[in-house]
């Protein structure tokens, strides 16, 4: 069983599926990828999307219903990528936020793609503080944190997990950030392979292709450990995190 949990198959409320239609394709091609249960994870909160908890188990309802009805073998479940904002924290209060898990343990959160505000280590910090582990959505392709891998490893090393895209890994995002993933695997700065599937053709799932390449350059336990990750998010349970490492960028310097 291979658990997606981070998916944009709803249709018609953010930048991911347009149609039933569109939403049926992509879930066909998730159980093509050996992918038996997914979360559906509308952006909330980045300023463009707003995606309540209420609505979006209304609609996580309705396409599970939909998809029996199309004999399409996928579970899917109710939960949101929450952007970081100031108003994080009020939205956790007022029970307007989906976890990964029914005991609200695991929280994915996005970063703008070019930065990760100042004020974040300390937002994280409050929301652990509260026992809430946060998952930090596609690290691989935020420009700050690849100009700056410390970024990633101290929020890391401060108990946050982190999510690499499986399209990521394979190269459909490009050479530097295909680069970028493979270094955050090499040094134990991801937990889990998702597939953050937005649409057909172009941002699809590859869970299934990561996962053999995972296991060729990483071995079988590696490939094993994120499977077995996810399951244990989607459950509420601990995960299994190896020792971080920091990835020391090269240096190149001209003699004159």
């Amino acid at each position: 069983m291979i658990v997606d949990l981070h998916s944009h198959l709803l249709p018609n409320i953010d930048d991911g599926s347009h149609s039933y239609r569109a939403s049926f394709q992509m879930a066909k091609e998730a159980v093509d990828n050996g992918i038996s249960v997914a979360l559906m994870t509308p952006h909330h909160m980045n300023g463009q999307y707003v995606n309540h908890k209420s609505d979006v188990i209304r609609l996580t309802e309705e396409f599970q219903s939909q998809l029996d009805a199309e004999n399409i073998p996928l579970q899917v479940f109710p939960s949101q990528e929450v952007r970081i904002t100031g108003d994080l924290l009020q939205a956790i209060d007022a029970d307007d936020i989906l976890f990964a898990d029914e005991s609200n343990q695991y929280l994915l959160l996005e970063f703008p793609d070019d930065d990760v505000p100042t004020y974040s280590k300390d937002m994280i910090f409050k929301i652990m503080q509260r026992g809430i582990t946060v998952q930090i959505a596609h690290p691989e392709r935020n420009t700050k944190i690849m100009a700056t891998p410390s970024i990633l490893f101290d929020l890391i090393e401060a108990g946050a997990v982190a999510q690499v895209t499986a399209g990521s890994y394979v190269g459909n995002f490009g050479k530097k950030v295909e680069r970028f993933a493979e270094e955050i695997l090499n040094h134990n700065l991801a937990h889990v392979f998702v597939s953050d599937a937005h649409d057909l053709p172009n941002r699809g799932f590859e869970m299934a292709e990561a996962m053999v390449k995972v296991e060729s350059q990483l071995g079988r336990d590696y490939q094993q450990l994120l499977e077995r990750n996810a399951e244990a998010i989607i459950d509420g349970n601990n995960i299994t995190m190896l020792k971080p490492e920091p990835i020391v960028k090269r240096k190149f310097f001209s003699k004159f």
